[in-house]
């Protein structure tokens, strides 16, 4: 039977993918998804979402007759990095992908913000994608194919707006965290790859209106709303694409580079 580029990519006729932050209906999940129909092995990682990353696992194995397995904790609690990829590698005998898209944001007013705040959104969207990917690297130095790491950033670290003020700082952290860790995994296994993929509009809030969505829609170059689909497939090139590190992919509809109307709309894409 032929292999795809993925297992050929991997020497592994199922490779492994540690997804954090999938439990919920965000980017991961979707990521998670698309992994398992190219024929991965999965483990989902949830914090408070613990039921939904089970019935996630469920269809996964129903569906695309993959196993998958659930990982739980909090992202910024002592060890709990480190355990998923214990948990992972214990299962599995091996983890070939990681992908970071745990994460968390509110919008806040800068005069509200506080450095409990501050720390906290550091703590989640920075430190523990550093210590997942480190543990994960370290594993991944070991084994002949090496892996791929992905940490999902965002686009307006490059162009931020209003009432994110400690958000976009902890965000920007991930694209100077991917070229660091693309040359220390680099320089002990050649197969190691580590790249960021910095979403834009592609998950609007369940109450975003009509008006709303076509806002969005129309503040890209590509005259239209993004899907976490489109970050699955970008995903998946970075995975196969073995002569890739070290850089940071916009799926954003052009968004971080097209001002409508020669203004920036400030708006929050979610």
């Amino acid at each position: 039977m032929n292999m795809s580029k993925l297992q050929e990519v991997f020497d592994c006729p199922a490779p492994v993918a540690l997804v954090t932050g999938s439990g919920s209906r965000r980017v991961g999940r979707e990521i998670a998804i698309h992994l398992a129909s190219l024929g991965c092995r999965i483990a989902l990682h949830a914090n408070t979402s613990v039921d939904q990353a089970e019935d996630l696992a469920k269809y996964i194995s129903e569906e695309h007759s993959q196993q998958a397995i659930v990982t739980h904790g909090c992202l910024s609690h002592e060890g709990t990095p480190e355990r998923l990829v214990d948990e992972t590698v214990t299962k599995f005998q091996r983890i070939d992908i990681l992908v970071n898209s745990a994460a968390i944001w509110q919008p806040t007013p800068l005069e509200n913000i506080t450095a409990g705040e501050i720390r906290e959104y550091f703590e989640i969207n920075a430190i523990a994608s550093f210590l997942c990917a480190k543990a994960a690297g370290l594993r991944m130095v070991g084994q002949s194919a090496g892996g791929s790491i992905i940490n999902i950033g965002d686009w307006a670290t490059v162009r931020p707006y209003l009432d994110h003020a400690a958000y976009f700082p902890s965000k920007g952290a991930i694209e100077t965290m991917t070229r660091s860790l693309a040359v220390e995994l680099g320089r002990r296994n050649p197969r190691i790859r580590v790249n960021c993929i910095q979403p834009g509009p592609v998950l609007l809030g369940e109450d975003a209106t009509d008006a709303f969505a076509q806002k969005m829609a129309t503040s890209t170059l590509a005259g239209k709303v993004g899907t976490p689909e489109h970050v699955a497939h970008a995903t998946q090139f970075l995975c196969e694409n073995d002569f890739v590190t070290g850089i940071c992919v916009p799926v954003d509809g052009g968004r971080s580079i097209f001002a409508p109307d020669g203004i920036q709309a400030g708006l929050n894409s979610g």
